[in-house]
């Protein structure tokens, strides 16, 4: 693995899905970061609560590996439903699409990862689902050809865009709610550290914990990325604990 992939926001494999999950907040009080966007969904989601509807669709912009995922996560928790998370390169016909919407219950969440990516094909169906939860599909051809409307339940859609600029106007528009995640200064960087040290059971000290925080280029995922190769290091070459110098011999 090189230097820049390590150090690149974006997930590396499905493997290191699997450990971040592990990491992620639950909630929102448990998330660091992000203050204003976390103010303003505290409203949205307590309005939304208070009138028994679902979550209005929000999209999510910003470089990768901030937390637009977890967040997702965190709402879906917040709203005591479930949460299905798929990306735009994966929905190829509009039958993928139509699989996934008609198996929504109420309330449920709908995390489309890279949303810029869609076809417009896919992006054509997601139009009448957004805005009047029902789809069109279209039985036979020629001249037997006739459009049925699938009622689907109630649902929230949140899509996560590294590049907001390549969104069709027309999708963007079917958006509610839109917050733009900012890169973290390094004390809060800091204290996400400290919470995965805690959750990795790795003893680390605080001077450690401040080199990792200047190296994570203002990236939670490079953060938590970093902190598990300090914790190989610290078991293997060390005695098990984090320490400045341990924690820079294993950045070398």
């Amino acid at each position: 693995m090189s230097v820049e992939r390590l150090i690149s926001g974006r997930s590396l494999s499905p493997e290191e899905e699997k450990i971040s999950l592990s990491l992620r907040p639950t909630r929102l009080k448990e998330y660091i970061g992000q203050k204003e966007v976390i103010e303003k969904l505290k409203v949205s989601l307590d309005a939304a609560r208070a009138r028994k509807e679902p979550f209005e669709h929000l999209l999510l912009s910003g470089p990768p590996g901030l937390g637009k995922t977890t967040m997702a996560h965190v709402i879906a928790n917040e709203m005591g439903t479930k949460l299905l998370v798929t990306s735009g390169p994966a929905l190829i016909r509009p039958a993928d699409l139509l699989g996934i919407l008609t198996n929504l219950e109420q309330g449920d969440v709908l995390f489309i990862d890279e949303i810029h990516r869609l076809n417009a094909a896919i992006e054509e169906y997601l139009y009448p689902a957004m805005e009047d939860f029902k789809i069109s599909l279209v039985l036979d051809k020629g001249i037997y050809a006739k459009a049925v409307e699938v009622p689907l339940k109630p649902f929230t859609l949140i899509g996560a865009t590294t590049r907001s600029g390549l969104l069709t106007a027309a999708l963007r528009e079917r958006f509610g709610i839109f917050h733009h995640f900012d890169f973290y200064p390094a004390e809060e960087l800091a204290e996400i550290i400290r919470r995965s040290a805690r959750l990795l059971e790795l003893e680390i000290l605080e001077d450690a914990v401040k080199v990792l925080s200047v190296r994570a280029r203002g990236t939670p995922r490079v953060a938590n990325r970093l902190l598990r190769r300090v914790r190989d290091y610290a078991q293997v070459r060390s005695d098990g604990k984090a320490s400045k110098e341990v924690a820079l011999q294993s950045l070398k």
